[in-house]
Parts: C-alpha cells; sequence; structure tokens
C-alpha cells in the first residue's frame, strides 16, 4: 500500500512546544480538541447560518450545532470502521490508530465549517459572484486588479471556498500564540480537513475525481500544504480520514435538513412519503439493492408514523420524521462503513476517486434526500427573500472593505478608509501588513484583497446584518 498510518498520523506541529508539562497525558490530538472547543473562531460558529439565514429559533441548526453533529457522527464512523479493520487484522491497524483516528475525526468534524462566510452557502456563492463582476473595477497603485493579479491569484477568488478559508482561519488567522501558525494544530489533523488537494487553476468540476471537484487551498498557504503533506506522506492524494469526514458531513446535513424542514412546515409527512416512493428516484437504482433500500426507507417512515399515531403525540407527522431521521442516519453509517472497507486498499493507494456514500449501497437513497431538502427547503419564497437581503449585505461590505483595503497607506487613501479598517480585525490587518512586507504590487494587491475577504468571512450573520446596517447609517 501506498500510505503508512505510522506517518499517516503525524502529530507534528509547524510550532513545536519548548516544553511539555509531565502531568499532561493528553495525546497530541487530544490537545487539539480542548485547542478548538475553546477558541473563538469555533464559538463563531453559534451564529453562522446552517440552511435557515437569519432564522432566530431553539431548533433549527447553526454551523455550531452542525459541527457538533458532524464530529459525532465523525467519531463514530471512525471507531466503528477501525475497530472492523482490526477485527480483519487488516496491517499497521492497532488499538492506538484506531483512538487517534477517531480523535482526529472527532476534531476534524468540529472544524470542517470554520472558514465558511455568513449566510451559509449563499455567502460562498456571494463572495465568488462579486469577485467576478468587481475584479476589473478593482485599482491598486493605477492598475486595475484584473491585469494586475496573476491567474492564479484571481482564480483564488472567483472560486472562493469555505474549505480553503478554513485551511487559512486555522493555520494564520487564528492567533494563538503568535501570527505565523494560527491555533497551531498537528499535520495529521490540518490534511484531514483538506477536502479537495487541488489549487484554484487545477478545479474540474467535471472531472470524476472527487479531488478536483473544488479549491482545496489558497496561493498564499500552498507552502503550508506542500509541508502538510509531505508530513503525512500523501501529496497530491486525498487523506484517507477525508473520507470519512466528508461522509460524517453529508450523513449530517441531508438528515438534517429534511428534519429542519419538517419543522418549519415546508416538508410534510405525506409528501415525504410521496417523494421516496416515486418512481424519480426508483429509476435511477442501478442494482436491486439500491432499490430495496429505498423501498424500505419508505417502510420505516411509516412504522414511524403508526408509532407516533400509537402513542396519540401531537403533530404525528414531524414526530414520524424525526424518529426517522434517526433511523436514516444509522443506514447511512452502516453503508459507509462499508463503503470504506471494501475501498480500503484503493483508498491508501491514493486510487479511490469518489465519496464513500456514492461507492455504497444507499447512493440513491442519499441523493433522494439531498433532492427533496434542495426543493422544499432551499428554494422555499422564505429562502430565496432572505439570499436578496444578504446578497445586498455581502455586496455592500465587499465593496466597502475592499476599497479600504487596497488604499490603506496610499495617496489615495480617504478619512473614510483608514477609520474602516480601524475597526475591523486588527489581527486580521496585522497579518496582512507583515504578509505585503517586501513584496511585489502584484502580490500586495492579492494580500490586501485576502484581508478583505478573511474580515467578511469571520463576520458571523448578526454581525454581517449590523454592520451592513450602521455603514448604511
Amino acid at each position: 500500500m501506498k500510505f503508512s498510518w505510522n506517518r499517516l498520523l503525524c502529530s507534528e506541529r509547524e510550532r513545536s512546544f519548548s516544553s511539555k508539562n509531565p502531568l499532561d497525558i493528553r495525546t497530541e490530538f487530544r490537545r487539539d480538541y480542548h485547542r478548538i472547543i475553546g477558541s473563538a473562531s469555533f464559538r463563531r460558529l453559534q451564529d453562522k447560518t446552517q440552511v435557515y439565514p437569519l432564522y432566530r429559533g431553539d431548533f433549527v441548526r447553526t454551523r455550531l450545532t452542525h459541527s457538533l453533529e458532524v464530529s459525532s457522527f465523525a467519531g463514530s464512523l471512525g471507531s466503528t470502521i477501525f475497530r472492523r479493520l482490526i477485527e480483519n487484522e487488516t496491517s499497521e491497524i492497532t488499538e492506538l490508530v484506531r483512538e487517534n483516528c477517531t480523535d482526529i475525526l472527532e476534531c476534524a468534524g468540529l472544524i470542517h465549517d470554520i472558514g465558511n462566510p455568513p449566510f451559509g452557502h449563499f455567502g460562498e456563492f456571494a463572495i465568488r459572484q462579486w469577485f467576478s463582476d468587481n475584479l476589473k473595477n478593482l485599482e491598486f497603485r493605477g492598475q486595475t486588479a484584473d491585469k494586475l493579479l496573476s491567474d492564479r491569484m484571481k482564480a483564488d477568488f472567483l472560486n472562493f471556498e469555505g474549505n480553503a478559508q478554513a485551511l487559512r482561519v486555522l493555520s494564520r488567522l487564528h492567533c494563538l500564540i503568535d501570527m505565523d501558525t494560527g491555533m497551531n494544530l498537528t499535520f495529521a489533523l490540518l490534511n484531514t480537513i483538506i477536502k479537495y488537494p487541488t489549487n484554484s487553476l487545477e478545479i474540474d468540476k467535471k472531472c470524476k475525481d472527487i479531488r478536483r471537484k473544488k479549491m482545496g487551498y489558497y496561493l498564499a498557504e500552498e507552502e503550508l500544504f506542500r509541508k502538510i503533506t509531505e508530513k503525512t506522506g500523501v501529496g497530491d492524494c486525498r487523506y484517507p480520514l477525508t473520507y470519512i469526514l466528508e461522509s460524517a458531513d453529508d450523513i449530517a446535513y441531508k438528515t438534517a435538513d429534511l428534519e429542519d424542514a419538517a419543522v418549519k412546515d415546508l416538508l410534510t409527512y405525506n409528501s415525504l412519503l410521496e417523494e421516496l416512493k416515486s418512481e424519480k428516484f426508483r429509476d435511477k437504482c442501478r442494482t436491486e439493492e439500491e432499490a430495496n433500500e429505498l423501498e424500505n426507507s419508505a417502510e420505516e417512515l411509516c412504522k414511524s408514523k403508526i408509532s407516533a399515531d400509537k402513542y396519540g403525540m401531537k403533530d404525528s407527522g414531524k414526530r414520524a420524521v424525526s424518529r426517522w431521521i434517526l433511523k436514516m442516519q444509522n443506514k447511512l453509517i452502516y453503508a459507509v462503513t462499508d463503503a470504506f472497507i471494501d475501498n480500503y486498499e484503493k483508498i491508501m493507494d491514493g486510487e479511490f476517486k469518489e465519496e464513500l456514500l456514492a461507492a455504497s449501497n444507499v447512493r440513491v437513497l442519499a441523493d433522494a434526500f439531498s433532492d427533496i431538502a434542495y426543493r422544499y427547503a432551499f428554494r422555499s419564497s422564505g429562502i430565496i427573500r432572505d439570499e436578496l437581503s444578504e446578497d445586498a449585505a455581502m455586496s455592500f461590505l465587499l465593496g466597502k472593505i475592499t476599497r479600504a483595503a487596497l488604499s490603506f497607506g496610499e495617496e489615495n487613501e480617504r478619512g473614510y478608509d483608514r477609520d474602516l479598517i480601524e475597526i475591523l480585525s486588527e489581527n486580521y490587518f496585522e497579518i496582512c501588513k507583515k504578509s505585503c512586507e517586501g513584496k511585489s504590487d502584484s502580490e500586495q494587491c492579492y494580500r490586501r484583497l485576502l484581508f478583505a475577504t478573511d474580515c467578511v468571512c469571520g463576520m458571523t450573520d448578526g454581525y454581517a446584518k449590523d454592520f451592513y446596517r450602521t455603514l448604511r447609517g
């Protein structure tokens, strides 16, 4: 096999500890966990959108509750998968390897969305669209950004991704000890969250290799990316635990989106049952096993409704959906476990090119969950109205902050721009200034625009709304 767990589970960090308390018996990966839980970057997720922007309620999920769920699923998957591998007497897999992988996956679940901007996935789209519309209009030292930046630099903004921003937050922007190493997490953990070991010019959405679906790191973090992947030994291949993290994320959002939609009365029990029985999804089944999984899911939903009615529960339809969701999560977890073990050699050789759910017997069922949630929740009239409001806020904030970022310290700097810089993140500004020292105009322009996206991405939904209103007077 190509990869070795002895090297994959690299516990080194960018900054090594000068000393360690002999009474501290934690592993390096448990130290990561405590460092994450206590961070402000993690706490900000409590006011960031998962699906329903600007929603105020005590049930619908935020990025924080979603991340906690992903952490739980990832840890469970890791523990189950590696227990099975031990039972199969797989080479190199020991109890210590299982424990370390479980710890890494729990940590990765907590931070996998830490780079997402306000307003969920729409926030990512809004940033990409804004740069597509405005790169030709942004000026730095007499030249437009469109002409000044290299193709790779421009592609970083035109293909903006929360995945790449997460690596930047964890390794640079979160100031723990200094402004060079961020949260200073282990290389094994950082490699796990790099879902796409691809730069912005290598993206190919039509390629069947999952690695090239999106951007995984910015040009600014390319040197760090190379260091991480050299330490773990994966190079440009996907890190094995990334497949498990991705599956945990998929299981969490595919099922949670349905439950949240049901709670908000966007998706009724009857509508869900009708969808699961429709020929639309049955026609996509390639095997009898996939068709059986789809049929069984509909039967389980009916059983949940019968049980809810039996106990005379109020809103028995919603109760049935919530209970059914738990059963579906278990079904998906078992399927992912089998898929990882069945493809273990390909994964360890760096040759496995798809998601685990896509390689499992619940492929159609999982796709059905996403399709139903998209049509009933994401395209609801309320969500669309919110997105129009969010687009106005994001566009305004990006316009103001990029202008201030490109003009600070320059002859054309205005008092308004200086004032705006002063009330933005002091840490981010100092990191930007340091990264610009001795650099070319092209590099400085790129770093200043990164500062602007850093500031916007660091905002919570509530803060972005309030800051927008403040600047608009």
